[in-house]
């Protein structure tokens, strides 16, 4: 279906499924937990919450309401819109997913990798693989060439699915992955839940403690943090996605149900991990657990858990990285179809070529971290490997590129505009006054907040 010459979703369902996928990554599962044990359980749970219902459907309403007025990728959608002066805008937001694209199949490509050997094990029955997880990890990451191709063979996967284009391909990828990736969280949460000992975990998880977590004000930086990256904002993606939505569509119910997607899935990524963590790797005594974040948690201390558990293990290991698999596709597609669409809106080229350029460059640019490990370990960004340098990087500049956006919608386009658009074709927008308030003067603020609290914590000065 076209739209003004433009790609179209089918339906309003298949662009939030869409948005919803792209949003349902590799943070939800690895971070969220992380941070909801650290930050007061409970008391983090219900701030997350309450700042994505606020500050993150402010966001998510401004990006797709952009894409689909301007019916543009982030690239020239700014221009696109009568203000060519905020071309650079344009051009800033299309640096951080060309950025964080090429890292994130690198760590898909990990995900694969872990993938099949779970399926393999499982399948022939080979229990003790992940014996010595740490070690699995790390002569996995190390090895001359073995990380370089699990990215390659991650990459051409999405590739496959851009390539045929938004509803040939990544609209019916999704309308596959989603509900099995649901399914398996729900069933996933529903088996730990049952696993004796579960209470206890549950317990840490859900019920409020500011007794070990820093304060308030950390609770609060915590969870927007974790909002702000988790719904996919300020990487292009809503505008690029938003620019393929039907006219008569909502756009206020599409942001609503995005962000109850997105919560749901982090809520319940705390409901498959937590639990699991506490009874079988820490959490002693009264104590708090202590659990890892990010590659630490996803490639070590699960897969460690799972080996304790003998052969059931295997299979829920296995059923857990199909989950995570789903996540990672999901995400580095939209990632994908964001530098593929402003490659054809800005050079006017055809889909194939775009995806080839885009490819080009993912693993190109992603071998600087995929060998960064093993061949090129000498190599170091300012004092970090590239992956992380890459990551670090792109987590101050998506809070700029937000900031930056809720100026250019507050004080050059007007709120007026965006308001508009939202009640364009018949649908309805409640929260105009709300929104006006919270796009001109509070999500600057907050943002900027975000962006204060990643610099000390890139400084050393104060983690998360």
């Amino acid at each position: 279906m076209k739209a003004d010459g433009r790609d179209s979703w089918s339906g309003q369902l298949a662009f939030v499924l869409a948005a919803a996928a792209s949003a349902i990554g590799l943070g939800n599962l690895w971070r969220f937990p992380y941070l909801a044990a650290k930050y007061g359980g409970g008391a983090f749970i219900a701030m997350y919450v309450a700042l994505s219902l606020t500050l993150g459907f402010v966001l998510l309403v401004t990006e797709i309401a952009i894409g689909r007025y301007a019916r543009q990728s982030q690239l020239t959608a700014f221009g696109a819109m009568g203000h060519p002066k905020w071309n650079a805008l344009g051009v800033l937001a299309t640096v951080v997913p060309l950025c964080i694209l090429p890292y994130y199949n690198v760590i898909g490509g990990w995900v694969a990798k872990y993938f099949a050997a779970y399926a393999k094990a499982a399948f022939l029955g080979r229990a003790g693989v992940f014996s010595d997880p740490s070690a699995f990890f790390s002569q996995f990451v190390a090895a001359p060439w073995e990380p370089f191709v699990a990215m390659v063979v991650f990459t051409l996967a999405v590739l496959a699915v851009v390539v045929l284009g938004v509803k040939n391909g990544i609209e019916k990828a999704n309308f596959v992955m989603m509900p099995l990736l649901l399914a398996m969280a729900l069933g996933l949460a529903a088996y730990v839940a049952s696993m004796p000992g579960a209470w206890r975990g549950i317990r840490y998880y859900l019920v409020p403690d500011f007794s070990e977590c820093g304060g308030v004000g950390k609770v609060v930086l915590g969870a927007m943090g974790q909002m702000f990256y988790s719904l996919s904002l300020a990487m292009g993606i809503m505008i690029t996605y938003g620019s393929y939505m039907r006219r008569r569509d909502s756009v206020q119910k599409a942001a609503v149900r995005i962000v109850a997607a997105d919560t749901f899935v982090a809520v319940l990524s705390g409901f498959m991990i937590i639990p699991v963590v506490v009874m079988f790797a820490g959490g002693q005594g009264g104590e708090r657990p202590v659990i890892d974040a990010g590659p630490g948690l996803m490639f070590a201390t699960l897969p460690g858990i799972f080996d304790s558990m003998g052969p059931a293990g295997l299979w829920l290991g296995l059923l857990f990285f199909t989950l995570v698999i789903f996540a990672a596709l999901t995400s580095s597609i939209s990632m994908t179809e964001t530098c593929v669409a402003s490659v054809c809106d800005f050079f006017r080229v055809r889909r194939a070529a775009a995806v080839v350029a885009i490819g080009v460059w993912s693993v190109v640019v992603g071998s600087i971290s995929a060998f960064g490990y093993g061949r090129w370990s000498c190599l170091s960004l300012f004092g970090l490997p590239p992956l992380d340098f890459f990551d670090s990087a792109m987590n101050v500049l998506t809070p700029i590129v937000a900031a930056l956006t809720c100026v250019f919608v507050g004080w050059s386009l007007r709120p007026k505009r965006i308001i508009a658009e939202c009640r364009r074709g018949g649908g309805g927008f409640r929260f105009a006054a709300f929104y006006v308030v919270m796009v001109k003067f509070v999500a600057p603020l907050l943002v900027a907040a975000i962006l204060v609290s990643e610099i000390l914590r890139i400084a050393g000065v104060w983690s998360v």
